[in-house]
């Protein structure tokens, strides 16, 4: 199946304690069905010092179900839907439904 969104894509989030927050894609896992946006949910962890790292509270990105973020249309700045069309030249293209515009350049 087509991935609806891709790493680098502008993305709300619709769902959770970040809801409303907007940010871009900076890794996808299909497997899980996740993404990590950036400046998205972002949790604190208490970490042990060992030889490579010397330990304390690490903030981080955690994933996000893929099914709570909508991705942004480029006309508009809103959310919307993800198609798929062939163009003139025989590649499959992702259009956000609100607008028709191509996403994918």
């Amino acid at each position: 199946m087509a991935a609806k969104v891709k790493k680098g894509d502008r993305v709300v989030v619709l769902a959770g304690r970040d809801k409303g927050k907007q940010g871009e894609v900076t890794k996808v896992m299909p497997t899980e069905g996740r993404v990590i946006v950036s400046g998205v949910n972002v949790v604190t962890r208490h970490q042990k010092p060992n030889q490579m790292d010397p330990g304390g509270i690490k903030r981080f990105e955690a994933p996000i179900d893929v099914s709570n973020v909508s991705l942004l249309d480029p006309k508009d700045g809103k959310p919307t839907r993800v198609g798929f069309k062939i163009d003139e030249h025989g590649r499959k293209i992702r259009i956000a439904k609100r607008s028709g515009e191509a996403i994918d350049v």
